[in-house]
């Protein structure tokens, strides 16, 4: 059997960290400081991708939006339908525009959640940021395939910073749950 912690050994220690030692988190008593995470440096800069992956993706569809005269016509003239309306098209565009742009800043909110607990060593959101991209991904292709060069640029750097988040470098950082005790 191993030696048991004494409560000297368990101070200061992340909550993640005392789970590695099969030990419940700490309870932070009003009035204390939760103890500081120091992550790994690739832990660090994925956070910091994470941010401007999001700082990206909103700005791609600001950028749709204010170009959406342009999409507009390029469905107008794409559709033979003459029971579609070039006002419903306009309407219909608009309004999937404005989802994408809301339905980005909470992607990019839940990111930056995610990310500052991944900065903090907890497991399950390097779990959650590595499908919730997906996810998103999955939704531009499939609901909405409106997509510019901005879009496909914070893809690309959210797909560096799940990679950065597996790094060998940084597997002990996000322990895996230790035995009851």
């Amino acid at each position: 059997m191993a030696d048991k912690d004494t409560t000297e050994d368990l101070d200061g220690l992340t909550d993640d960290e005392r789970r590695k030692r099969g030990r419940s988190p700490d309870p932070v008593l009003p009035g204390q400081q939760a103890p500081k995470a120091n992550p790994p440096r690739p832990v660090a800069v994925s956070f910091w991708l994470w941010l401007g992956g999001g700082v990206l993706l909103i700005l791609s569809y600001v950028q749709l939006l204010s170009s959406k005269s342009a999409i507009i016509d390029q469905i107008v003239k794409a559709t033979h339908d003459p029971k579609i309306t070039p006002e419903a098209i306009a309407d219909g565009v608009t309004n999937v525009l404005w989802y994408l742009l809301g339905g980005s800043v909470v992607f990019t909110l839940l990111f930056l959640l995610f990310a500052y607990k991944a900065r903090e060593g907890t497991r399950s959101a390097r779990t959650v940021l590595t499908i919730l991209p997906i996810v998103m991904v999955l939704l531009i292709f499939t609901v909405a395939p409106i997509l510019n060069y901005l879009t496909l640029a914070s893809i690309l750097v959210f797909v560096i910073a799940v990679v950065l988040l597996y790094l060998p470098s940084v597997t002990g950082y996000f322990p895996k749950a230790g035995p009851k005790q």
